[in-house]
């Protein structure tokens, strides 16, 4: 009877988690094609339409000025017409392919999109079929409620398509509470732990993701360079000056002579890459998980000592010590513990 109840419990409850996870022990040895062509190409595309459809909704009031006022452009006050609200609403539209920006399991369907848009160049596994397939429900129901996500090579990274969902979904969380809420990027990162030791992780599957908190910041990285009002935390001086943001608010030249008035609007500046952000810590190989509890370890480690018994964690210890350069303070907030100490 209690089993039962709570099985019920966390079929309503897992509505309203994103918990999926990947097996990246039993692919290990597969030859995957580069996906990082295919998933900037989407990506790309999606950007394009979110900047196109935030600028459909600019409305051109009265006239600010006259192009035959033969006023200095650049002396003008700033633009009312770029709405940056519009634009982040329409982007995530766009990216997440849905009618609204902020209801639902945004970063799950994104992932269930890429499985299908990348069916050729992924692997996908059954959960019966995988090293989590004696995790039982109480353990983990989210694990026996969602399917496993596909995984991808994004140069030479063997990566769980979740990761790109968190990248977008979560990213925007830590840029939400630290652009609109006041936050520090320490307090956005502890939100993301908190989720993985709740119903992102240790609740709903029994697994907590380090690589999914590596996805997480670099996603706000992303966010914060769509029109880049901060410097990137991870780039130097020299690069930052030269950095350039997604998107620019620009003068529309011929609109604003047959309107005889300046008229501006958002244009698409930089194209996206997500080489720009993904390194070995988004593998999972790498940047391994933690367990619920010892007994769910012992679970998996069986099963990946009968895929392989050769696995150690880190798979490969120089990506983790690249990670840990990179991410520098903050590595030790999304970097499993032997990943710090790997050598």
């Amino acid at each position: 009877m209690v089993k039962s109840i709570f099985l019920l419990v966390g079929v309503l409850a897992v509505e309203n988690c994103f918990a999926a996870e990947i097996d990246s022990v039993t692919p290990r040895k597969l030859k995957l094609e580069n996906s990082i062509h295919r998933i900037n190409e989407i990506v790309n595309q999606r950007i394009e339409e979110g900047i196109s459809k935030a600028n459909a909704q600019q409305e051109y009031g009265e006239d600010l000025m006259y192009i035959d006022d033969m006023v200095d452009i650049d002396d003008m006050e700033e633009d009312l017409y770029c709405d940056e609200n519009a634009l982040y609403t329409e982007l995530r539209k766009a990216i997440f392919q849905s009618y609204t920006a902020s209801w639902g399991l945004k970063g799950f369907d994104l992932d269930r999109q890429l499985r299908e848009l990348l069916a050729r160049q992924s692997y996908s596994l059954s959960l019966n079929d995988s090293i989590y397939r004696d995790i039982d429900y109480i353990e983990g129901f989210s694990l026996k409620l969602k399917e496993l996500s596909d995984v991808v090579n994004v140069n030479g990274h063997l990566v769980g398509l979740d990761k790109v969902g968190h990248f977008f979904a979560e990213g925007w969380r830590y840029f939400e509470m630290i652009e609109d809420d006041g936050e520090t990027i320490d307090s956005a990162i502890e939100w993301g732990r908190e989720k993985e030791a709740g119903m992102y992780g240790y609740t709903s599957t029994g697994i907590f993701s380090y690589s999914d908190l590596a996805a997480n910041l670099n996603g706000w990285r992303f966010w914060n360079k769509v029109l880049l009002k901060r410097d990137d935390i991870f780039k130097g001086v020299i690069a930052n000056f030269f950095d350039r943001p997604y998107v620019t608010c620009d003068i529309q030249i011929i609109q604003s002579i047959r309107n005889r008035k300046i008229i501006r609007a958002w244009a698409f500046n930089t194209r996206f890459d997500l080489s720009d952000y993904i390194d070995g810590a988004w593998d999972e190989g790498n940047n391994c998980n933690s367990y619920a509890d010892p007994i769910i370890e012992e679970k998996v480690t069986a099963r990946i000592n009968n895929v392989d018994p050769d696995v150690e964690c880190p798979l490969i210890a120089k990506h983790c010590i690249d990670a840990r350069k990179k991410y520098g303070y903050y590595a030790k907030y999304v970097l499993h513990p032997y990943c710090l100490i790997a050598e």
